[in-house]
């Protein structure tokens, strides 16, 4: 199955490749708009991003797509109320990753439990026309006291999933691609397409 990602995400990119072998996946194009991501809550952006590219591409596309795959996700602190949450990729945009990596644990109150979760929703378009189908997926952890790990991208320095010491980016692709948020969507994703 061929489909388009409907994200510049490099990071996504490489994990959605890992987590979907039987797919083949093109990166969104470099001379390609901007994709919208303004809704209130990850399903609407995926969405969202999912009928942008699917209508772009049918009038722009080079290739011939079964689909167009789009995500939205996100980092959840209970003592954040929830946030960043859906504004997870628009927190502190100005900061490079590791420094608004910082600038969330900064933000932590002293006493404050570390409880988070990331969160993933997929959205996936058939091409060229017919209804989105949606899959989910999370994974509970918490807060390191600060960044630690190399691998991975985004938040993965600061989350440690339940049942670990480490960090996703202190764990890696292989103990990532088996128990992360994106990696249940991608499952509950193949069941359905």
């Amino acid at each position: 199955m061929k489909l388009l990602l409907a994200s510049r995400n490099e990071g996504k990119l490489v994990e959605f490749r890992l987590l979907l072998p039987g797919f083949e996946l093109l990166p969104w194009p470099k001379t390609a708009p901007g994709i919208p991501e303004d809704g209130a809550f990850f399903r609407d952006n995926a969405a969202q991003k999912a009928d942008f590219a699917r209508a772009w591409w049918s009038r722009h596309g080079e290739a011939e797509l079964d689909g167009v795959l789009a995500d939205d996700s996100g980092l959840c602190v209970e003592a954040l109320h929830g946030g960043p949450g859906v504004l997870s990729a628009r927190f502190a945009r100005e900061l490079e990753q590791d420094e608004k990596n910082r600038a969330l644990l900064a933000m932590m109150p002293l006493d404050a439990r570390r409880n988070a979760s990331f969160v993933c929703v997929l959205a996936f378009a058939p091409f060229p026309a017919g209804e989105l189908v949606y899959a989910e997926g999370t994974v509970e952890g918490k807060l390191a006291p600060h960044p630690a790990g190399t691998r991975g991208f985004g938040y993965d320095p600061i989350f440690i999933p339940k049942g670990y010491r480490r960090t996703f980016a202190q764990l890696g692709n292989r103990v990532k691609s088996r128990l992360s948020h994106r990696a249940r969507a991608c499952e509950a994703l193949k069941l359905m397409v």
